[in-house]
């Protein structure tokens, strides 16, 4: 095979890696190009362990990438959300992806260092032996290991788990996404608990709230007063984004707002509204994600 095929063989995986660690499909597909730049240089064949080797390359692009965002991140209007994807069914199936590639997974990830997001998502995600992390990312292999163990750490302090039924999660969704539609806000209030967070990116260039809103109550005020902006020639599509129950608002054939939902079994926790323009040209095109190659060769608990 040529150096382009085994490239090709390998993109949904390199992808989903840039995905994850930048955030954005935008900085993920130059990413994955600019890797792709560089591969066409080496001879495939004198390289005996070709996903080890594009794995590191586009673990430090992607680290690159991220460090020259974090500024930008740092002086954002509002909140600060990844750009939201659309994913396949067979995402679900897999549950280590399907919540690493959440929208509430995803904001935890931004607390992290470049360093810890790189090391935790190659890890926690895609099972990496630490002495591969270690060379992707530059740094002693006891390094790594410290720094994994802090990441993880705190990864679990800031993310819910909900040991629940896809099904059912999808169902209390289902719930506050009708009732979102009908403009319906008592059954909004029932079905949001009382500690869920809605969080609004507009970039500073679209109205969106800049701070999170906090508690049921504040969100069923602040949906009433979106609710009541006329969306001209609106339409709306129910769909999977992010692995996540969701609905895409247009105006035309314009993407207006793209609305992600997080539940437990009862109730909605978290809420995700993305309305910067510039977020939004991914929310309409399906892209694969892989934790393994198309081959076969499964990279999970491969070993250390």
């Amino acid at each position: 095979m040529g150096t382009a095929g085994v490239f090709e063989e390998h993109r949904s995986l390199l992808f989903t890696i840039a995905y994850e660690i930048t955030g954005t499909v935008t900085d993920a597909e130059d990413v994955v190009q600019e890797s792709f730049l560089r591969w066409s240089g080496v001879e495939a064949e004198a390289v005996q362990n070709p996903r080890a080797y594009l794995a590191k390359t586009v673990t430090r692009q992607a680290l690159n990438s991220l460090r020259a965002a974090q500024r930008r991140r740092e002086d954002y209007i509002g909140p600060w959300l990844p750009e939201p994807v659309v994913t396949a069914p067979d995402v679900a199936e897999n549950a280590v992806l399907s919540e690493s590639l959440s929208f509430a997974m995803l904001v935890v990830l931004e607390t992290l260092s470049p360093d810890e997001r790189a090391v935790f998502v190659l890890r926690e995600v895609f099972d990496f032996p630490y002495a591969e992390i270690a060379e992707a990312t530059d740094k002693s292999l006891a390094a790594v290991r410290q720094i994994a163990s802090r990441a993880k750490a705190h990864v679990r302090a800031r993310q819910p788990r909900f040991e629940v039924d896809v099904r059912r999660q999808k169902a209390v969704a289902d719930r506050f996404l009708t009732a979102l539609l009908g403009g319906d806000m008592q059954s909004l209030m029932d079905v949001l608990a009382p500690g869920a967070v809605l969080l609004s990116d507009g970039g500073g260039k679209v109205t969106a709230a800049r701070k999170p809103v906090l508690g049921a109550d504040n969100i069923v005020r602040f949906l009433a007063g979106i609710a009541k902006t006329p969306v001209p020639d609106m339409r709306v599509e129910s769909l999977s984004l992010n692995g996540m129950p969701a609905l895409i608002i247009y105006s035309g054939d314009r993407v207006d707002l793209v609305a992600l939902v997080e539940s437990s079994a009862e109730q909605v926790t978290g809420i995700y509204l993305v309305r910067n323009p510039d977020k939004l040209g991914a929310a309409t095109r399906a892209r694969s994600f892989r934790t393994f190659a198309p081959q076969g060769e499964t990279f999970i608990g491969e070993g250390q």
